[in-house]
């Protein structure tokens, strides 16, 4: 593999995993990012704790991500959470499995992680270029930077090129989604970018939004179709936030694209049933105010009794039967989904059909793409970082075996 060359785009985990597979083959690396410095969107991902992966089985850990579960299997196959944790240990940092079964560096922290790992790609080769934003190519193939000095070009002929430039998600960290027509104008099929782990508007009143606005809502299930949650989220003043949120966000996405408007069912009371509640409801309240009733009988309070207040109807409140059934399934309307910016991550992408099993494109041979650029999606806990940590060491063996056949 002598002389052979690669240029890679982006320097997030599957960009910088890429270069890592293919220097460590003795590949001339050149890795060009748009940003000061590289994992700008890895470290602020990792600013209350740098979730890399998670624990529990793999059948289990590729269900997470849905429709596209057959398409990401392979990658994880080949490297996944436990390859993932003897990667960072090779790094000198250890990890411990929480409670919930995510995984964790020792002291919780990605910035660690981050210099040992571009110590060692430096110490192996790999040439950084950075505040250089990909341009696209010009009329004779060659890619165009825009950089501090003005346009600068480099050569494609006969390099592995790997696009890892990221979705769409947190602009101001390089994932800017404007690599998106430079591919669509070469043939290459893109799925439209959507906001994946994100919150949703609600349309409250003005009273709830100046109450409420920031509170976290403890200890509630959430329930849309056949899915189920138990957790929390957050009142933000454009409408809900949080983990809970976040867990059911893509079918609450489709459903709103589907149906212009979706609806999230809150149990306020969970482990009471709505006949416990009648009763409690129903029993004599004397000289209390309603308000004060639901706290002592049914411990609805705070927030929860702002929400019941929200959505209850004075025919409600006067019928326990009615009210109990509220507290158990309160109907929370959703608008729309925050803006893509906004979101933790996004869908759409480069789509499956553009790719080849190395994840070259069909329409570009040599160019490969990885990571969260391409057209999936997955939860929070550990899924999003593993998947992109995958393709990135697919693209680079991907690149290897094609710069083989390469003469």
């Amino acid at each position: 593999m002598k002389d052979k060359q690669a240029v890679i785009i982006g320097g997030g985990p599957a960009g910088l995993m890429a270069a890592e597979v293919l220097a460590q083959a003795g590949i001339a690396v050149d890795l060009h990012d748009s940003m000061p410095s590289v994992g700008r969107k890895f470290l602020m991902a990792g600013k209350s704790g740098i979730n890399l992966t998670h624990a529990e089985s793999f059948e289990k850990f590729v269900s997470r991500y849905g429709a596209q579960r057959d398409w990401v299997a392979p990658w994880l196959a080949s490297f996944g959470a436990d390859a993932l944790r003897d990667w960072a240990r090779g790094l000198g940092i250890d990890t411990f499995v929480g409670s919930s079964g995510r995984v964790f560096p020792d002291d919780m922290k990605a910035a660690p992680l981050l210099r040992a790992w571009i110590h060692r790609l430096r110490v192996g080769g790999v040439r950084f270029h950075m505040r250089q934003h990909w341009l696209g190519w010009d009329l004779q193939g060659d890619l165009r930077f825009a950089t501090p000095d003005g346009e600068q070009k480099v050569g494609s002929g006969g390099t592995a090129i790997i696009l890892a430039l990221g979705g769409g998600s947190w602009a101001r960290l390089g994932s800017d989604g404007a690599w998106m027509p430079w591919l669509q104008a070469r043939g290459v099929s893109v799925a439209p970018l959507k906001p994946a782990n994100c919150g949703f508007n609600v349309d409250w009143s003005q009273h709830f939004r100046d109450k409420f606005a920031g509170w976290p809502v403890k200890s509630i299930v959430a329930t849309f179709g056949d899915q189920q949650r138990q957790g929390e989220f957050v009142i933000s003043q454009y409408g809900v936030e949080g983990s809970l949120i976040y867990a059911l966000s893509t079918p609450l996405r489709n459903a709103i694209e589907a149906n212009g408007t979706t609806t999230l069912l809150l149990d306020l009371a969970p482990g009471k049933s709505v006949a416990r509640l009648t009763r409690e409801i129903a029993h004599p309240r004397g000289a209390r105010s309603m308000a004060s009733h639901l706290q002592s009988r049914a411990r609805i309070t705070g927030v929860k009794a702002g929400l019941l207040r929200e959505y209850a109807t004075r025919d409600d409140y006067d019928a326990p039967v009615r009210l109990a059934t509220m507290i158990k399934s309160l109907p929370l309307p959703l608008v729309t989904p925050r803006p893509l910016d906004e979101a933790i991550s996004s869908a759409g992408g480069v789509t499956a059909e553009a790719l080849d099993a190395r994840l070259m494109l069909r329409a570009l041979p040599g160019v490969f793409c990885a990571g969260e650029m391409l057209d999936w999606e997955a939860p929070t806990g550990g899924y999003l970082l593993t998947a992109c940590f995958a393709s990135g060491y697919a693209a680079g063996h991907g690149a290897l075996a094609w710069l083989a056949d390469t003469r």
